[in-house]
Parts: structure tokens; sequence; C-alpha cells
């Protein structure tokens, strides 16, 4: 199923991006504590800054965690015909011609994919295509404002 596959995939990345960042956090943490920060004059910030970078590592953790947890939870089934676009369908989405498949995540958004030879983008349910996508069934469509003008998307099929 290609829906399996794009959670595998982004739930890869994720845990990818959370190995990385834990690595980022434990050596800023030991950075911070380390003697080589000790003040050496009225004006040596480099304490504060490395406290800085430990803190902003420790909320970049927390961050990956409720991502990695939020796609665990991300539901893959198949949507009925008629059924609206949701958190979790593939949407196939025409605009100028161009016909192209898109992943509705809560989630991970901006990843471009290639499953089985498909190219899938996952976007997030809170960006403009997403959010325009949602709640919408085949044969709909929706119309974005950009600053070079309007666009127009029709939904050809959610699966």
């Amino acid at each position: 199923m290609l829906k399996t596959k794009i959670k595998e995939h982004l739930l890869e990345k994720a845990k990818a991006d959370l190995s990385a960042a834990l690595e980022a956090n434990e050596s800023a943490s030991d950075y911070k504590g380390s003697d080589d920060l000790k003040q050496e004059g009225k004006y040596d910030t480099r304490a504060i800054e490395a406290g800085y970078l430990a803190g902003a590592q420790a909320k970049r953790v927390e961050e990956l965690k409720l991502e990695v947890q939020m796609i665990e939870e991300l539901p893959v089934r198949d949507f009925e015909s008629g059924e609206a676009a949701a958190v979790g369908a593939l949407v196939k989405l025409l605009h100028n011609e161009i016909e192209r498949l898109y992943f509705l995540s809560s989630t991970a958004g901006g990843s471009m994919l290639n499953i089985d030879g498909s190219p899938v983008l996952v976007i997030s349910v809170f960006s403009p295509i997403g959010a325009g996508a949602v709640n919408l069934e085949a044969g709909e469509s929706f119309e974005l404002e950009t600053p070079s003008g309007s666009r127009i998307y029709e939904v050809l099929e959610v699966f």
C-alpha cells in the first residue's frame, strides 16, 4: 500500500532527525558545562550563548519527539468513493493541466517522495494547498490567491 510506504518513510526520516538532534543537544549541554567557558572578562558571553544553544537544541528535541508521535498516529486507511479529503488521504489534484499526487499530513509537510515510481508531495493540512483540499470530494475545486495571481486546483481523486 502506497500510504503505508509514505508513513514508513516519514517516520524513518523523523526518527533520524530526532537522533541527530539528541546528539546535538548532548553536545551543546556538554559544552555549556565545560571549563572552557569560564568568563574571562566583563564582556565574555560564551557561557550565555552556550546556554541559549543548549536550550534551543532541547526545544528542537521536544518538537521532533512530538513529530514522531504524530506520524505514528497518522491514520493509514483507504478513503471511500465520494468521501472528503482528510488527514491521511492521498489526493490527486489538477492545476494548469498538470496532475499531482499529494499526501495530506498533520505534520512533516514539504517532503517530495518517490514511492514505487510515483512522485508524491507530502503537505500539511495547515499549508494553503492542504487547507484548500481538506473536506473536498472528487470533482470539487478550490482557489488560492498568490502574489502572482489566483490559482485553481481541482480535486480529481481522493483515496
